[in-house]
């Protein structure tokens, strides 16, 4: 079983936006090189979820984990998501398509938000 993360942003019309994501995407890649890793948005930038997706199944995954890259479940993640979701699963019936919640309901994302929010404030 090769293990796939596709991760899933809003996307933007500025292409600085995106930075976090991408510097999320690097960390992974350099934590678990097994593990092949895709970034997709919803709208604005490319690849779009169903393209990421295709590339993974290409790649030779057999699972993927679609990871929301929001901070709260609307209506993006609970109506939108799981329909292109459901595009991939019929586009590709031999992978396991698992569709995690997002990562700003995650308890350790929770403690570094707040960690971060009581850090003194920095000159730039």
């Amino acid at each position: 079983m090769k293990r796939g993360l596709l991760l899933f942003a809003h996307g933007a019309r500025d292409p600085n936006w995106a930075q976090p994501f991408e510097a999320v995407v690097e960390r992974i890649r350099s934590a678990a090189p097994e593990v092949a890793v895709a970034l997709a948005y919803l709208d604005f930038m490319t690849p779009s979820i169903v393209e990421a997706g295709d590339s993974l199944a290409a790649a030779g995954c057999t699972r993927v984990e679609v990871v929301p890259l929001f901070l709260g479940a609307g209506g993006h993640v609970r109506k939108d998501l799981p329909l292109l979701v459901e595009r991939l699963q019929h586009a590709h019936p031999d992978v396991e398509w698992l569709l995690r919640r997002t990562v700003g309901e995650d308890e350790a994302v929770i403690a570094a938000m707040a960690q971060c929010a009581l850090q003194p404030s920095r000159s730039e």
